[in-house]
């Protein structure tokens, strides 16, 4: 069981859901398809960084993991509303449920990426899960394109 994320449309972004003033639980895996989707991944060394920065962000704790936490949309940030870029995007929300598969928690993980509307990517997911059924949840990814 997670402590449940969710979406705030308004100030657009996720936090912890509150529910008769205590924390929300989530008891299914939509709390760790937010985490693997929208947290930041470490940018390989082949990426193109959008901020010229240097910065390859990512999280401490992969330093002592088997494989990196989060996915790479944030490289997408200053990106055009182009089919190059919907590619990508799909490439790396599949990179960052690959674990799913992985560890048997699925047995398939489908992604979708879409121009929803100008400065906003769609992500739809289906997470076929056998016995205990589908999950499937669709996401609005919103970047601050160069366009």
């Amino acid at each position: 069981m997670d402590f449940a994320m969710r979406y705030d449309a308004e100030a657009k972004r996720f936090d912890l859901a509150v529910e008769g003033g205590d924390l929300a639980a989530d008891e299914g895996l939509t709390t760790a398809v937010i985490l693997s989707l929208f947290t930041d991944r470490r940018a390989l060394p082949a990426d193109r960084l959008p901020d010229g920065t240097g910065d390859r962000r990512g999280w401490w704790a992969d330093a002592y993991l088997d494989r990196p936490m989060g996915s790479r949309l944030w490289l997408l940030h200053r990106e055009k509303e182009q089919e190059a870029v919907l590619r990508r995007a799909h490439e790396y929300a599949e990179e960052a449920l690959a674990w799913l598969v992985e560890d048997g928690v699925a047995e398939a993980v489908e992604v979708e990426a879409w121009h929803m509307r100008r400065d906003t990517l769609g992500l739809r997911v289906v997470i076929r899960r056998g016995d205990a059924g589908v999950l499937e949840r669709q996401f609005d990814y919103v970047w601050r394109n160069a366009a």
